[in-house]
């Protein structure tokens, strides 16, 4: 009776590390995924956080217009830029417009 109880612990104890080992794999391949997805986010954001920090203020815009153009840009009022589309072989002009969500 004793062999027979102390085989059972035995099994007993092999399951539940079997069972603790399957779940741990799963929970460090989930913080793997989630790392490497807050990697990839992290990179994203660096870059738009470098655009906006950049190419939002008048004044880099004109120090990259001296920097980098040879000629003057001239400000453009913003009804006379126009969208060309074409779909479905048919070429269309329209105003261009600005939507807020």
């Amino acid at each position: 009776m004793k062999k027979l109880s102390l085989a059972v612990v035995i099994f007993i104890l092999v399951l539940t590390t079997a069972i603790i080992k399957n779940t741990t794999k799963q929970i460090e391949d989930e913080i793997f995924a989630v790392k490497e997805n807050i990697r990839v986010l992290k990179s994203e954001f660096d870059n738009i956080s470098l655009e906006y920090d950049y190419l939002s203020s008048a004044e880099k815009l004109l120090e990259y217009q001296s920097q980098y153009f040879e000629d003057e840009l001239i400000q453009k009022d913003i009804n006379d830029i126009k969208i060309y589309s074409i779909s479905n072989d048919i070429n269309k002009i329209q105003n261009f417009r600005i939507i807020k969500d």
